[in-house]
């Protein structure tokens, strides 16, 4: 039986990218965290809250807005050594399936594409809540986790560290926080 409160969020979302967040993080020589995120990007959201299966979701992120905190960084990250930007300018997530896990937990699967590889990605989400906001949009926000072998998508540049190890971990750990407004 559909829980009758998610039944009214059925519709279609756009993702509101100032009050959203589709982060990173990575180990950094072996002893340290490197978080990053994505200043730029777009999607949207169909919810079925009387079928939550039926649900889709569908981003689009510019490669050329990520942001560590370092410029050098993040010029070497746009560089051919990693997101080769100038031939890749989009990371893109196409859902497959979702599904309820009871509660407020969620996974949705989908087609995760870097630099023109496309792999399968499954998003452990929690619905954190509906509101309407002060200037009258419907809004839903969900919170999301995941974690990539960057290597799997061709993301193999690295240095060995001269006590062992390598400079950057191939587990890399995904994080999002998406609010989404109702469309009219």
């Amino acid at each position: 039986m559909a829980n009758p409160d998610l039944t009214a969020l059925t519709g279609d979302y756009t993702i509101d990218t100032a009050h959203s967040t589709i982060g990173f993080t990575v180990r950094h020589a072996m002893v340290t965290n490197v978080k990053g995120k994505f200043l730029d990007f777009s999607g949207s959201l169909h919810l079925d809250g009387g079928d939550p299966s039926a649900s889709t979701a569908s981003i689009d992120v510019k490669m050329d807005s990520i942001d560590t905190g370092s410029a050098d960084r993040d010029g070497h990250l746009k560089s051919a050594d990693f997101f080769k930007i100038d031939e890749f300018p989009t990371m893109t997530f196409r859902s497959t399936s979702a599904e309820a896990l009871g509660g407020e937990d969620y996974r949705i699967t989908g087609d995760l594409t870097i630099l023109g590889t496309t792999k399968p990605l499954t998003i452990d989400l929690e619905f954190n809540g509906a509101a309407k906001d002060p200037f009258g949009n419907e809004r839903v926000g969900f919170e999301g986790k995941a974690e990539i072998k960057r290597s799997e998508w061709g993301l193999t540049w690295n240095a060995a560290l001269e006590t062992g190890g390598v400079l950057i971990s191939d587990k890399i750990k995904l994080n999002f926080d998406i609010s989404a407004i109702k469309n009219a």
